[in-house]
This record gives structure tokens, sequence and C-alpha cells, in this order.
């Protein structure tokens, strides 16, 4: 029988402990240095611009080969549809990576899962450029794009550590113009390298130096800002100060249980997406809206190449029409935070999703217009090309101002579980980004200009109703919603 008054070696049972809470530790108050939001602009501008920069890159890099596919198909005698599978494979990864990246963001940080993201994207996107068959091209891609994945799914936590709801919406925002200014980079720029003496493989190596780049500088100089894991730190330094044991941080108490990671970023994810409104509309927009800046990669070329008979780097100026319209719709958007930022002061801090719509109430027709006015101007060489070449002015801003709207609102509506909501939704929108590159030249080639871009057209018109009905009735279908019951 066990003697309750020793614990052996002749040492007396000893006092009970205090509650662990009395050891947790935590942040002195809202204003803490120690904490993110508290950092000096300086630092939090120069990790802004370091992690975005990043999904810069992963952009740029999922767009800069597709000028080089008809040479790298004619070199590997294949058809061109195969060597799509570059991009789509590519794409595909950035569906899968947050089953990985997401999770891990969650449990050791930003700063590792950026980290080695970019990394194990620039080795992958070299193992891409020196292949010598097409089965180890495009199984590159895809992974190349699944180390990528980590950008656009740790990126956006990055800043919400870093800035305020009042200042948030300026710093997604840069976020955003990332997320799309790199697909329209890439067509001109990888245009002229594949062109060149360079060669096709040039459009991999080079976003692959960038990738690496970025990520060393990272290794280096990049702070972590999960504050979570920040007090992990602390905690530890304050053990070793001390020499008190027990001096933990929350974060330390978390176990890691494969079940629950699979139910948070995998399993519940699919299930939102059926059983929310909110998540499937939404997402289904926004992949319509991300799929169709995939497709466009298919479509300008043959257009400008075929119709107008530019070469390839001459062509893929045009996409210039097309970030215009994104740096105008990202002014149009910050401008839109002066009036968020007043509401939310008037209504003591506390945010409406709703509000986060205004955008899209401009961007949704005026991206229908550009879509048609691309159509039905780019279908002959008799009508100049700077008329479909500025079509892509108001499809960049029609773009962007129903994207990171949308984005928003679907985060503010399920703030408990926005890891699951926003892995919904990059799993959805990048599937079906995927999959328009496949399609999109023969849609192009078969229907006619005219008819395509009248198709895409009458789709975006049929959605421009959704930012309004969910504006007016956003909070009846939250509220019959089974997660805030």
């Amino acid at each position: 029988m066990i003697e309750k008054a020793s614990i052996g070696a002749g040492k007396p049972f000893p006092d009970a402990l205090p509650s662990p809470d009395t050891y947790v530790v935590d942040f002195e108050g809202v204003d803490d240095p120690y904490h993110p939001q508290n950092w000096k602009l300086s630092n939090k501008l120069f990790t802004s611009i370091l992690v975005c920069s990043g999904t810069l890159i992963v952009s740029l890099t999922s767009a800069i080969f597709a000028p080089g596919i008809d040479k790298a198909s004619k070199e590997f005698s294949i058809g061109t549809e195969v060597g799509t599978l570059g991009t789509t494979l590519y794409v595909l990864g950035f569906a899968s990576g947050p089953l990985i990246w997401a999770p891990a963001s969650e449990l050791r940080g930003r700063k590792w899962p950026l980290t080695i993201g970019m990394l194990g994207g620039g080795i992958f996107t070299v193992a891409s450029a020196v292949a010598k068959d097409v089965q180890t091209l495009i199984i590159c891609r895809f992974f190349a794009g699944l180390f990528g994945a980590s950008q656009l799914t740790v990126v956006p936590g990055v800043l919400a550590d870093l800035y305020n709801n009042a200042t948030r919406g300026a710093a997604i925002s840069l976020y955003a113009l990332t997320v799309f200014v790199g697909p329209f980079i890439g067509p001109f720029t990888g245009g002229f390298i594949a062109s060149s003496y360079l060669g096709w493989r040039w459009t991999l190596y080079i976003p692959a130096i960038f990738s690496l780049a970025n990520g060393a500088i990272s290794v280096l100089f990049l702070d972590e800002t999960y504050p979570p894991c920040l007090l992990v730190v602390k905690a530890a330094a304050i053990r070793k100060e001390s020499g008190n044991w027990g001096i933990h941080a929350k974060q330390e108490e978390v176990e890691i249980n494969v079940a629950d990671l699979v139910e948070k970023y995998f399993t519940r994810p699919i299930r939102l997406l059926f059983t929310e409104p909110i998540i499937l509309v939404v997402s289904t927009y926004m992949s319509f809206i991300y799929g169709l800046v995939y497709a466009l990669l298919e479509a300008y070329p043959y257009v400008f190449e075929h119709v107008y008979g530019m070469s390839p780097g001459i062509a893929g100026l045009m996409f210039i029409g097309l970030i215009i319209g994104v740096m105008l719709a990202c002014s149009f958007i910050l401008l839109q935070q002066v009036t968020y930022a007043k509401k939310l002061e008037e209504n003591k801090g506390v945010a409406v999703p709703e509000w986060r719509l205004a955008p899209t109430l401009v961007g949704a027709p005026v991206f229908t217009i550009g879509l048609f006015w691309f159509g039905w101007t780019g279908f002959t060489s008799t009508i100049h090309w700077a008329a479909p070449a500025a079509a892509g002015i108001f499809i960049g801003f029609g773009v962007l101002c129903i994207f990171l709207p949308c984005f928003n609102y679907l985060v503010d509506s399920y703030l408990p579980i926005a890891a699951s909501a926003v892995a919904s939704n990059i799993m959805l929108r990048s599937a079906v980004a995927a999959g328009f590159p496949l399609f999109s030249r023969q849609m192009f080639q078969n229907m006619g200009v005219q008819w395509a871009g009248t198709l895409l057209g009458c789709l975006a018109a049929v959605m421009i109703p959704i930012p309004i009905i969910f504006r007016a009735y956003g909070p009846l279908l939250r509220g019959k919603s089974k997660i805030f019951q």
C-alpha cells in the first residue's frame, strides 16, 4: 500500500501546487510592446512587405510558365493541353496546401511554414526547370504549388497578427493586390523570356531564384508574429530566469491530435461548403473570379497573338490593362476603408460583416461590363487592339473589388471558425481555378471570342445580386446557422 505521507527516498509528500493558470504567461495588457500589434511601424512594414513579396512571387510563378507552354510542348513532343497541366497542377497545389500549412501555422507559428514554403517551392521550381520529361515537369510543378500555398494560407494570418480591426483592411488589400498582380505580370515577363535566347526553362529558373532569395531572407530576418508562440518564447525566458519550471504559455498546453486537425482543416471545411449557404455561395462567386484570372492566361494570348498577330511578349503587355484595373480597385477599397473605420468607431468597435461588401456593389457590374466589352471588341482585327486591352481595366477593377470584400466578409462572418472557413474557400477556388486553363483556349477557339466573352459576361451578370442579397439577409442567414446557436 502506498504511503500518502511520503513520495520515496524519505522525502515528505509535498504541499498541493496552485492552479496551473497561476503560472500561465500573458501579455501586459493591450499596450504591451511585445504584442505584434504594438511593434514599431518600421518592423510591421518590413514584415508585411517581406511576406507579401512572397505571395507575389508565388502568384507570379503560377503564371510565368504559361507563355512557354507551346515551346515546352514541342520539346517534349506533347499536345498543348498536356503542357497546360504545368499551370493546372501548380494551382491544384494551392488547393491541397491549406491542409498542411494552416494547422502548421497555428501549432508552430507563422515564420517556419512561410520559410519552408518559399524554400521548398523554390527547390521544386528548379526541379521543374531542369526536367528531362513532361512527367517530372508537371509533378514538380504540383509540389511547387503545394509549398507555395503556404503564402496564400499563412500571410493573411500574419497581417491579422500585426494589425487591428481599423487598419487590417488596408493590410489585406496589399496582400490581395499581390495575389492578382502576380498572375498578370507573369504573361508578359514570361513571354519575353520564352521568346528570347534564354528559352522557356528560364521562366522557371527566374521565379525559383526569387523564391529561394525570399526564403533565405525570411530565415535571417523574419520575426515570428503569432502571439501564442511569442508567449512560448516569453515563458521560456522567464523559466530560465526564475528557475520556476511551472511557468508556461497556453500554447504549450496544446496537444497535437491528428483527429482534431483533420476535423478542423479537412472534414469541417468540406462540411461547411454543404451546410453553410454564405460559405458556399460566396466561395462559388470567388472561385469564378479566381478561375477567370487563370482563364485569361489562355484567352489573352489567343486574342492578341492569333487575332491581332502580336508576338508572345507584346501580347503579354496587354495584361497591363488588368494590372491598372487592380491598382485602381485597391485605391478605391482603401478609400472605402475610411468609411468602414468611421462605422466601426460609431458602433463602439463592433464590426458588422456586411459592411465589408460595399465595394462589390460597384465592382460586380463593372466586372460584367468588362467581360462583354472584351468579347465584343476582341474577335476581329478590324477593331483596334486598344479596345479589348482597355476592357482589362474594367475586368481587373472588378476582380479585386469582388474578391477582397468577399474574403473579408467570409472571415468576419465566421470569426470563431475563420481558419476552417478560409480553408473551405481556398480549396474550392483553387480547385476551380486549376480547371479553367484546361478548357479556356478551346472555348475561345470553338465558340469564338465574342460568344465566349458573352458566356462569361452572362455568368458574371447572374452573380451581381449575390452581394446585394447578403447585405440584406446576411444577418438572418447567420442567425439560422447551427454554428452560432
